[in-house]
């Protein structure tokens, strides 16, 4: 088609591709084209600013590699991980759910570990934390032979792959549901940290005057065949920053109850103040699909 009009771009693009066999593939990419067309339209897209816009995304992929994923801190940032989460679970984002996104900081291959065990790997200051987590069925029933990985960043503020400090895989491991549903492990109760701001995605964060923070959590991943794989996170309910998640990841049923110890800790090497987590999580039937790592 000859271009006599800007009007005439959006049409001979969509019918260009239509000849595409994919019927998934012709109806997003239909969808993306008029959507972009029409935001460039709506807010008049000037040259300069396709310019910049085009900068800024090669500019993610070049912050990108196997310790950082700038893509997925992107669209953390600008809400799309959360929505795209929300609209695939909790009954098609009909209701809340405890599945939540993945993050940038998902590492395969953690170390399988007994129930109970530590994941700390190297000297990691903090509070003792004693996890014990229950894994149900939509019924209620306990869902034993469930491959549960967990991942946190130290309460210094960084995962083990941002800091030479830490030992690797340091505050990750994988963890097998007994036949009541039970996992449990110790770590240290997790802080509050800024997501990474030497990249265009802080440089976007800086513009609009907007803070870096998360809120502290502790991230989970539950596999096991026949349910819905469930990404989630626990958060600490005392955080400063549970209304402002930089990410727009907290709902309602993600928030945790951490309770400060009483009595004699669970732990003879225990000195100090010590926090206990309880949490129940609930898997859908499903399709198990483990996410690609964004990390290695």
């Amino acid at each position: 088609m000859i271009i006599s009009k800007q009007e005439d771009v959006t049409g001979a693009v969509i019918g260009a591709m239509s000849g595409a066999p994919n019927d998934r593939l012709r109806t997003v990419m239909a969808s993306f084209v008029r959507h972009v067309h029409a935001f460039a339209r709506e807010v008049r897209l000037t040259e300069a600013e396709f310019e910049f816009a085009i900068d800024f995304l090669n500019r993610i992929g070049q912050a990108t590699n196997d310790a950082h994923n700038e893509a997925v801190l992107f669209s953390d940032a600008i809400g799309l991980s959360t929505l795209v989460c929300l609209l695939n679970n909790g009954q098609d984002g009909a209701s809340e759910t405890a599945a939540a996104l993945l993050g940038p900081f998902w590492r395969a291959n953690a170390p399988q570990m007994e129930n109970g065990a530590s994941i700390l790997r190297s000297p990691t200051p903090g509070a003792p934390l004693f996890v014990d987590c229950n894994i149900r069925d939509g019924q209620g029933r306990p869902m034993s032979n469930v491959r549960v990985d967990v991942w946190q960043a130290s309460p210094s503020g960084m995962y083990e792959n941002q800091d030479a400090g830490q030992a690797d895989m340091n505050l990750r491991g994988v963890f097998i549901s007994d036949e009541n549903g039970r996992f449990s492990f110790r770590s240290v109760k997790p802080a509050g940290y800024p997501v990474p701001t030497d990249g265009p995605t802080g440089e976007m964060l800086a513009a609009q005057k907007r803070h870096p923070y998360r809120p502290a959590h502790l991230h989970v991943l539950a596999y096991k065949p026949g349910f819905k794989t469930l990404i989630t996170q626990v958060f600490v309910d005392d955080d400063q920053h549970l209304e402002s998640d930089v990410v727009f990841g907290v709902t309602r049923a993600l928030i945790g109850d951490f309770r400060k110890g009483q009595g004699t800790p669970p732990a003879p090497d225990v000195d100090g103040d010590w926090f206990s987590l309880n949490y129940t999580f609930v898997m859908e039937p499903g399709e198990a699909v483990l996410p690609h790592p964004p990390i290695k």
